[in-house]
C-alpha cells in the first residue's frame, strides 16, 4: 500500500503522479478515484499529464485514450492496456494498492 496524498489535495478532474517503479497516476474523475500505470503503452508519455474527460484519459503525445476503470485503450494508436490498481482512502489519505502486491493482474 502506497500513500499518495491527502484527499483534499486532489481536486476533481485532476491527477497526481506517484514516482514508483513503474510510475502510477491517480485521478479524481468526477469524485471517483482511479489509479493506473502512468506510462502510455504506445510510447513513453506520462498519462498524468494528459486530458481527463469523465473516465477517459487521453495521452498528451499521440491522443491514445484509456478507460481509467479497466486500463483498456479506447482508440489507436495504443493497442495494449495499462495496469490498473485499487485505490482506498483511510483517514483522509489516498492509498494505492499495487495489483502485483495483491496478486492480481495489472
Amino acid at each position: 500500500m502506497i500513500p499518495v496524498c491527502r484527499l483534499d489535495d486532489l481536486p476533481a478532474g485532476e491527477s497526481v503522479r506517484v514516482d514508483t517503479a513503474p510510475p502510477i497516476a491517480v485521478f479524481d474523475a468526477d469524485g471517483e478515484l482511479y489509479a493506473i500505470d502512468d506510462t502510455c503503452t504506445h510510447q513513453d508519455a506520462s498519462l498524468s499529464e494528459g486530458w481527463l474527460e469523465g473516465c477517459l484519459i487521453e495521452c498528451p503525445l499521440h491522443a491514445a485514450s484509456f478507460d481509467l476503470r479497466t486500463g483498456r485503450p479506447t482508440c489507436l494508436p495504443a493497442r495494449r492496456p495499462v495496469g490498473t490498481h485499487r485505490v482506498t482512502v483511510d483517514d483522509g489519505i489516498i492509498h494505492v494498492h499495487l495489483a502485483a502486491e495483491e496478486g492480481t493482474a495489472a
